[in-house]
C-alpha cells in the first residue's frame, strides 16, 4: 500500500499492458481492488442457482426442526454468509437465533442492508471477520453462546478449495456445541472416474510433432514430470463423453461428515476395482455430491449432465464445477486388472494417484513440476501447441515464405515456430524469450532434438535488440503466432505489433511478416447459461436482495469494469443473433500508428433470442491463404451454433439488460471501436437501436 495523501489510502493493482507485454502494477485507489473483485464475481450466479437454494432451505428446515424436537433453543452458525440468505432461509423455518460470518467487508454490509431490508435484523448478527478470529466468549465475544447447527457454504469446485477444512476444524473447537451438533451439508462425498483422453491429456503433455515428415519430440524431463499441482476445474458438462473412454466405474474416494470434529491434517483415501477395458490411464475426472441432511434424502450433485438421463434436466452453476486432475504418468492397464487409486488432500488441495500393487502402501508426493514446462505453458497453452491441425497451418505458413537464405525471428512466449523454422531450413533462427525459465524450455526441446544452436535463444526485450544480437543479420522473416502469457483479453496479443514496430530497424526492407495482419471480430450472442453471473437477481427464494444488486451495478460502474472480460467460449455454449463480422483490421507490416484507430457501424438481429451481449476475439492471417483463429472455428450454424477454441479465451462484453430479438432485422447491434496506440487497449462501445 502506498498513501498519495492523509485522506486516502492507494492500492496497486496488476494490469496487461500490451504495449510492453508486461504485466504493470499500476497505482489505484482502495476501492479499485474491491470493486473489480465485485463486477468480477459470480454471486449472482449462486443467487440464481435455484437447486442449491432450494436444497440448502430443505436440509436447514430438517436440522432446525431435529433441534426443535430436542427442546433446545436453535442457535445458527453461518460462515461464509454473503448475502444472508441462507441466515434468513434459518429464521423463516424457525431458528431462535443466528450469527453470520463473512470476512469480505463490502459484501458483509450488503448483507447487513439485506438482513434489514428483510426485518430479520433482530435475529441476524453480521459479523465481519474470517470466522477463524470468531469469538464465543459470553458477553465479550462475537458470539454469545455457542451454535447447535452449523450452516456453511465454504466449498469451491476441488470441495476444499477455499479451506473449508480449518474453517470446520476450528468451528468445531470453538464456536459450536460438542455434542448435538447438526450441519448443513451434514455431509460431502467425493468421486472420481479412471479415463483415457487424448483431448485432456493434451492438456498435460507436449505431444510428438510432425514437421514435413520430420518428428519433434517432447523432452525426455517433460514426458517424465508430474505437471503443475494444482486443479484444472472446467465445465466438465462441455467435453463430450466420446472425447474419453473410462477405464473403470464411478469411485466413492471418501466423504466429511461436517457434523463432526473435521480434520485439516493430511489425509489419503483408496478405492480399489477392476479394469473394464484396456487403455491408457491418463486422467481422473472427479467431483462431489453435498447431503444436506444426515439419511441423504436431499442431495445438491456437482455431476456434470451426461450422467443424467435427460442432461437438459441438470442445473448450470458456475461456482461449482467439475474437476480434471491428471496423474503423474501415463501408464497402460489391461482389462480384468485390479488396481487402486489413491486420494490425497492436505487443508486446501486434492491429488491422484493409480497403484497395481495392491499391498504397496506407499503414498505419493504432491505433485511438482520438475521441468518447468509446467510453469511456462498452461494447460489450455498444452492444448494449443499439441493442436495438430492448428500445426498445419503454421508449418504450411512458414514454408510458403522460407528460403534457404532466410534470417527468422520469432516473437512469442514460449513457441515451436523458431523450431519449425529450423526444421524447414532458415539459414539461420532466433527466438526471443520472454524469461530465463522459458528460455531453458525450450533449451530442453532443442536439445531432445539434436537440434543444439539451431535455433538461437535470446532473452532479451524486442526494444533493447541490437544487430550484434543478431550477429550482424537482417531479419527477413519475423514471425510470431501471436501468444503471449501476460495476455488476458484477445488484443493484448497486439503486443506482437508493438514488438514489429520496436525491431523495425532490424527488419530487410522486403521482410515478411508472419501473421503479416489480424481482425477483431464480434457477434452479438444469446447464452444459454453464462448471462446467469451478471443478471440482476430482486427477489431469491422469496427474499429481496436488492441491495446486492446494487453494489454490483456500483461496482460493474467504475472505470474498466464496465470493459469486456476474458471468458473460454467453449465452456458457455451460445447462439449467435447476428452475423459475425471484422470490425477491427490491424497491419502488421506497417508500424502501429501514432493516431488513435477508429471504427463504427452496427449488425442487424437476424435471429430471435435474447440477446445478452457481444463476444470478440482475434483472428490472425499468417498469408492470404491461411488464416488462424482464436475464437470461432468455423462459420456460424443455420440456428446459430458457434463451436469456439478451447485454446483462448475470447472476450465477453455483457449488456446491463438483455434484449429481445424478434429476428427481423429490424434491431441492430451498434458498435464504435477505439484502438489506442499510446496505451494499446481497445475501447468500446455498444447499444441497440431498432428501426
Amino acid at each position: 500500500m502506498a498513501a498519495a495523501d492523509s485522506q486516502q489510502m492507494k492500492t496497486f493493482c496488476g494490469r496487461a499492458n500490451p504495449t510492453t507485454g508486461a504485466l504493470d502494477w499500476v497505482e489505484e485507489s482502495e476501492e479499485y481492488d474491491y470493486h473489480q473483485e465485485i463486477a468480477r464475481s459470480c454471486y449472482a450466479d449462486m443467487l440464481h442457482d435455484h437447486d442449491r437454494n432450494e436444497k440448502y432451505y430443505r436440509g436447514i428446515c430438517a436440522a432446525v426442526a431435529r433441534v426443535k424436537a430436542r427442546g433446545e433453543k436453535v442457535v445458527i452458525l453461518d460462515i461464509g454468509t454473503g448475502t444472508g440468505l441462507l441466515s434468513m432461509m434459518a429464521i423463516t423455518a424457525g431458528a431462535d437465533l443466528c450469527y453470520s460470518v463473512e470476512v469480505f467487508k463490502p459484501m458483509a454490509e450488503a448483507a447487513q442492508c439485506i438482513v434489514e431490508k428483510n426485518g430479520f435484523s433482530g435475529k441476524i448478527k453480521i459479523i465481519n471477520k474470517h470466522s477463524t478470529d470468531v469469538t464465543s466468549d459470553g458477553e465479550n465475544g462475537d458470539m454469545q453462546m455457542k451454535a447447535n447447527v452449523l450452516i456453511t457454504e465454504l466449498f469451491d469446485t476441488e470441495l476444499i478449495g477455499e479451506g473449508a477444512l480449518p474453517s470446520y476444524e476450528h468451528a468445531h473447537q470453538n464456536l459450536v456445541q460438542v455434542c448435538g451438533c447438526e450441519a448443513v451439508p451434514h455431509r460431502a462425498t467425493v468421486y472420481a472416474q479412471l479415463v483415457e483422453s487424448e483431448l485432456l491429456w493434451s492438456w498435460a503433455q507436449l505431444q510428438p510433432v510432425d514437421v514435413e515428415g520430420a518428428r519433434l519430440v517432447p523432452p525426455p524431463a517433460v514426458c517424465h514430470c508430474a505437471g503443475a499441482h494444482s486443479v484444472c476445474d472446467i465445465q466438465l458438462s462441455q467435453v463430450s463423453p466420446r472425447s474419453f473412454t473410462p477405464l473403470g466405474p464411478l469411485c466413492t474416494m471418501f466423504s466429511v461428515d461436517f457434523s463432526k470434529p473435521v480434520s485439516s491434517a493430511f489425509q489419503s483415501h483408496s478405492s480399489q476395482f477392476v479394469a473394464q477395458i484396456s487403455g491408457r490411464a491418463q486422467v481422473v475426472l472427479s467431483w462431489w455430491d453435498l447431503d444436506m441432511d444426515p439419511n441423504g434424502s436431499v442431495v445438491c450433485t456437482m455431476a456434470p449432465s451426461w450422467t443424467y438421463p435427460q442432461p437438459k434436466m441438470a442445473p448450470w452453476r458456475d461456482h461449482w464445477m467439475q474437476s480434471v486432475y491428471f496423474l503423474p504418468m501415463e501408464s497402460r492397464v489391461t482389462a480384468g486388472e485390479e488396481l487402486s487409486l489413491t486420494v490425497c488432500h492436505d487443508d486446501y488441495s486434492l491429488w491422484y494417484s493409480l497403484q497395481r500393487d495392491l499391498q504397496t502402501k506407499t503414498l505419493p508426493s504432491r505433485p511438482c513440476c520438475t521441468c518447468q514446462a509446467h510453469l511456462v505453458w498452461t494447460r489450455p497453452r498444452f492444448g494449443e501447441l499439441n493442436d495438430r491441425q492448428r500445426t498445419q497451418s503454421y508449418v504450411s505458413a512458414l514454408r510458403s515464405v522460407l528460403r534457404e537464405d532466410s534470417v527468422c525471428l520469432g516473437v512469442s512466449d514460449g513457441s515451436l515456430l523458431p523450431v519449425f523454422a529450423h526444421m524447414l531450413g532458415a539459414k539461420k533462427v532466433f527466438s526471443l524469450e520472454n524469461s530465463r525459465m522459458s528460455k531453458q524450455v525450450m533449451e530442453q526441446v532443442l536439445e531432445a532434438n539434436s537440434m543444439d544452436g539451431g535455433v538461437e535463444l535470446l532473452e532479451i526485450r524486442p526494444d533493447q535488440l541490437s544487430s550484434n544480437d543478431l550477429e550482424g543479420e537482417q531479419i527477413s522473416v519475423l514471425l510470431g503466432e501471436p501468444y503471449f502469457s501476460t495476455s488476458l483479453l484477445p488484443w493484448h496479443s497486439l503486443f506482437f505489433w508493438y514488438c514489429r514496430t520496436a525491431l523495425a530497424g532490424l527488419l530487410q526492407p522486403s521482410a515478411t511478416i508472419l501473421p503479416y495482419s489480424a481482425t477483431l471480430h464480434m457477434v452479438a450472442v444469446e447464452f444459454q447459461d453464462l448471462w446467469r453471473i451478471r443478471a440482476p437477481c430482486g427477489t431469491c427464494e422469496g427474499f429481496d436482495v436488492t441491495p446486492m444488486n446494487e453494489m454490483v451495478q456500483q461496482s460493474l460502474d467504475f472505470r474498466e469494469s464496465r470493459e469486456a472480460e476474458p471468458h473460454p467460449l467453449w465452456e458457455y455454449p451460445c447462439r449467435a443473433l447476428t452475423q459475425s463480422k471484422a470490425v477491427m483490421t490491424f497491419d502488421f507490416t506497417q508500424c502501429v500508428p501514432q493516431q488513435p484507430v477508429c471504427n463504427q457501424g452496427s449488425l442487424p438481429l437476424l435471429r430471435s433470442g435474447r440477446c445478452h451481449g457481444v463476444a470478440l476475439w482475434m483472428e490472425y492471417h499468417l498469408t492470404r491463404d491461411i488464416t488462424v483463429s482464436a475464437g470461432l472455428m468455423g462459420p456460424v450454424g443455420e440456428q446459430g451454433d458457434c463451436e469456439w477454441t478451447r485454446h483462448r479465451k475470447q472476450g465477453v462484453y455483457f449488456f446491463r439488460s438483455p434484449w429481445e430479438s424478434s429476428g427481423d432485422g429490424r434491431a441492430a447491434v451498434s458498435y464504435s471501436f477505439t484502438f489506442e496506440p499510446s496505451s494499446g487497449d481497445i475501447k468500446m462501445d455498444f447499444s441497440i437501436e431498432s428501426q
